[in-house]
Parts: structure tokens; C-alpha cells; sequence
């Protein structure tokens, strides 16, 4: 109840914005320190805009949308596995906006109804505490995870809040299912995970500190944000890509259905999605930009030649049994290990 009050207190600071400033909410899951920089940097450019921000899980920011239908708070949501957009679109929670740069993006980046636009590309990875383990004992690839000798290793992001997590479960069940299509080999896996897991923590906060401490010295989580961690704040982290491929998601933005700034809300959009700003993020904040148009030159060093593997990935299925899967896992894989005998 506290958490939802002080979610409510945020919300009703944030309708009654600035004196004579239009206030522009923002869901999103992309962190304090890319949040801050931008909201700084809009309001520069657009100085009768107050941008208030709500950092949260991709699935969280999903619900709350949904949740809110009746009555919109949020006038953008920036940021969250692609799927989780085209589920926002089949539910009618957004409204589309075709953006000035919406053919320099890959067909699959994008609604083909103009709901939703990729941002990003973003690479799942195997990540540790580089004080407690040398990258050769890391592992290398998913089916290294649920080694025993890794039992209590891992500390997770609670997945049924997080898109990132959600898409790494999705993506082993997937990796697992046979030709029947049947999940039980992949939920077979993540028990194994599960045994290997010493806690799903509720945010990434925790996480960090938990990794950085040793009280676990593996995670699962994406590139950037290891990057920006370990670059921004000295956490002793490094990562590993999995040699057989990883998950590469499309992160995307869209205008929540009811928003009563269109305008506003449709400069914000083009702003963080301008050249510079995509420049300024890949340099600062480590995100892989998803219009193709940007000059390599640009680019930081390492981002210019990536050659990650990428997994292939049934999309239309993960929206599709996104829900099943994670409500099974949830209610009987979720800490089974330590429950068991």
C-alpha cells in the first residue's frame, strides 16, 4: 500500500505540474540517469514543457497503462520489449503517431498500424561480478547456467514485473520446445535456474547491490545497463554474450491512448528519437539505436562492427502464451527448489 501511495502522491504532484507549463508524463523503465538527462535536455528545447518521469518495470508500466485505460495519466510510454507494445495495441491503450524518421527502421521494428516505433536494440546477457569470478569460470552459454555447481549463484530480477526477464524466461522456453510445441522442457529448465537462484529481487536497485556485494555473483540482464553500471558507478561487472545467441529485443515508445497533449507529447517523441539524442545515448547511456540512418561515425567505437549472435525467436508466439507461460512459472516454479524435500 505504501508503494501504491506513493506512486498516487507522484501522479497528483505531476498533474499539478509547473505555473504556466504544460506537464508531460512519461512511463518508462529506462533508469534514473537516461531519464534525468533527457528530461533536462527537453525542457531546454521546450521550456513551457515540465516532464515528470515514473522509472518502473516494463511489465509494471504495461499494467499501469492498462489499468488506467478509463482514465489516462500517462501521456508517453518510452520503453519495453516490442511484444509488449503489440499486446498494448490489440488492446487499444495507444494511439498511433507515424514519427518523421518511421522508414529509416526495419519492418519488424515497428506496428504496421503506427502504434508503436523500435528505439533500441537491446542484447540479453550473462553477467557477474568480475572481483568474485575471472571471465573464463563465467558461463558461456545458457545451458551453463543451470550447472549445480552454480546452486545459490544467481540473484534475478523478478521477471512477472520485468519485460527484460520475461523475454530471457520466454526465450529459453522457446529454445527448449520440441516439435510438438509443448513448453514442459523449457519450464524443466528454469526449474534447474530456479535451484541455481538465490533470490528474485523487486527491483534493479537491489540487484546491483546484491551483485556488487557478492551476495550472488551472476545475473541475467541486458548489455547496456551492465555497461552503464559498470562505466557510470565502478560496480565490478562484466558480462558474457551466449555463443549460441541471445536475445536481441526491440525496446519501443508509443502515446498512450487518451493523452490530452498530443502535441506535446508527439514533440517529446521525435525529440528522444532525433539524431543527436540517439548519438547521445548510445554514447552515454550504451543503447544500440534501431533507425539505421545514423552515421556509424557517430557511433562509439565498440558499437560500430557488433557482431552479437542473434537467437531466433518465434515473436507471435512469446505475445501469444507470454501470460501462460509466466503465470506457470510463477505458480510452480518460482522457489520449488527450496520448497522441495
Amino acid at each position: 500500500m505504501r508503494k501504491i501511495a506513493l506512486v498516487v502522491l507522484l501522479l497528483l504532484t505531476a498533474c499539478s505540474g509547473s505555473p504556466g507549463k504544460t506537464t508531460l508524463i512519461v512511463y518508462s523503465p529506462h533508469g534514473k540517469e537516461l531519464l534525468t538527462e533527457f528530461e533536462k535536455r527537453f525542457e531546454a528545447a521546450h521550456p513551457d514543457i515540465d516532464v515528470r518521469w515514473l522509472d518502473m518495470g516494463s511489465q509494471d508500466a504495461l499494467d499501469r497503462v492498462r489499468s488506467e485505460k478509463a482514465n489516462p495519466q500517462a501521456d508517453i510510454w518510452w520503453g519495453a520489449p516490442s511484444t509488449m507494445f503489440s499486446q498494448a495495441e490489440k488492446e487499444g491503450l495507444l494511439d498511433p503517431y507515424r514519427p518523421s524518421w518511421a522508414d529509416k527502421v526495419d519492418q519488424d521494428a515497428h506496428s504496421r498500424t503506427d502504434a508503436w516505433y523500435g528505439t533500441f536494440q537491446t542484447p540479453e546477457v550473462i553477467a557477474y561480478n568480475s572481483k568474485a569470478l575471472k571471465r573464463e569460470e563465467v558461463p558461456q552459454d545458457w545451458d551453463d547456467l543451470i550447472d549445480p555447481k552454480w546452486r545459490a549463484k544467481f540473484v534475478i530480477r523478478d521477471p512477472l514485473a520485468s519485460g527484460t526477464m520475461r523475454a530471457i524466461f520466454q526465450a529459453m522456453i522457446l529454445r527448449h520446445m520440441g516439435p510438438d510445441g509443448k513448453p514442459d522442457p523449457g519450464y524443466q529448465w528454469l526449474k534447474k535456474l530456479d535451484s541455481n537462484t538465490k533470490e528474485y529481487v523487486a527491483n534493479m536497485t537491489l540487484l546491483w547491490q546484491k551483485l556488487g556485494r557478492q551476495e550472488a555473483v551472476l545475473t541475467l540482464w541486458n548489455m547496456p545497463d551492465i555497461e552503464l553500471q559498470k562505466e557510470q558507478y565502478n560496480f565490478p561487472f562484466d558480462y558474457v554474450i551466449p555463443r549460441s545467441g541471445t536475445p536481441i529485443l526491440t525496446d519501443a515508445i508509443a502515446i498512450v491512448k487518451g493523452t490530452k497533449h498530443r502535441k506535446e507529447t508527439e514533440a517529446f517523441y521525435e525529440f528522444v528519437n532525433s539524431e543527436d539524442s540517439l548519438i547521445a545515448q548510445a554514447t552515454q547511456f550504451y543503447r544500440i539505436p534501431a533507425r539505421k540512418d545514423i552515421p556509424a561515425d557517430r557511433l562509439p567505437q565498440w558499437m560500430r562492427n557488433l557482431n552479437i549472435p542473434r537467437m531466433a525467436i518465434d515473436w507471435d508466439l512469446v505475445e501469444a502464451k507470454s501470460q501462460e507461460w509466466m503465470e506457470h512459472w510463477d505458480s510452480y516454479i518460482r522457489g520449488a527448489s527450496a520448497s522441495a524435500p
